[in-house]
């Protein structure tokens, strides 16, 4: 009995559960409950990433395509050949794609009345004679490829082809026909002014890097086929 006296007065501590305030156990409470705003923001930030490496190489494969799609030759971009039922005389050995017939007559009397002369040098070429001017060059100027076709669109090239095109020059001063001095003329001052009422436009302006400047060659523009035609032309110019 003493014995067990003794071990009732032995004082026996009880249990208490403490709460350490431990700062890595908050961090990972904290990480817990954002976890899924973090996941979700990392989720965005790796979808963006993603996108961006993706679009580099799409966007060179689009540069890739569209400069597989510049169909020049020599800096000139290919016109089929009009057919011959769209085809209309004017004057002898000249014709024009019917559609711009009677724009071209109206703007050169019109001229008239305000005592310009406009005279037609050249209108559809077919390819065959086109053929013929391009590769006759060679012999006569003894020049590349590369050069003619600053001067002459090579076969199937040109704009003359479609017969939308027109030289035009002055009755006045025949001496500029096919030269740039053209320019220095009443008649190309007053094209310069008034072509474009008529829907007529300059082909080749001084700001081509491809074909030397032509003031005489102008090309229509007035209907849907010949929009349609100069599409491409209008757009990488």
């Amino acid at each position: 009995m003493e014995l067990n006296k003794d071990i009732d007065q032995f004082d026996i501590p009880l249990a208490k559960r403490t709460y350490l305030n431990n700062p890595n156990s908050i961090l990972f409470k904290k990480l817990f409950i954002f976890s899924p705003f973090l996941l979700l923001i990392f989720s965005v930030a790796a979808l963006r990433f993603n996108r961006n490496v993706e679009l580099i190489p799409l966007n060179n494969l689009k540069f890739q395509v569209e400069r597989n799609l510049d169909t020049r030759i020599l800096g000139h971009l290919p016109y089929n050949e009009t057919p011959k039922e769209k085809l209309v005389l004017i004057e002898p050995n000249i014709q024009v794609h019917m559609d711009m017939r009677d724009s071209l007559l109206k703007m050169r009397e019109e001229a008239k009345k305000d005592g310009i002369y406009l005279v037609l040098l050249s209108g559809f070429r077919s390819i065959n004679l086109q053929n013929d001017i391009f590769y006759s060059l060679k012999s006569i100027r003894n020049q590349e490829a590369a050069e003619r076709a600053r001067v002459s669109a090579p076969p199937g090239y040109s704009e003359h082809s479609t017969g939308f095109a027109i030289d035009i020059g002055d009755a006045t001063q025949r001496e500029t026909d096919f030269e740039t001095d053209f320019e220095n003329t009443d008649a190309f001052r007053w094209l310069i002014k008034n072509a474009a009422k008529f829907h007529f436009k300059l082909s080749f302006n001084k700001d081509n890097k491809y074909i030397d400047y032509e003031p005489w060659h102008w090309r229509y523009e007035g209907s849907i086929e010949a929009l349609k035609v100069f599409e491409s032309s209008n757009r990488k110019s």
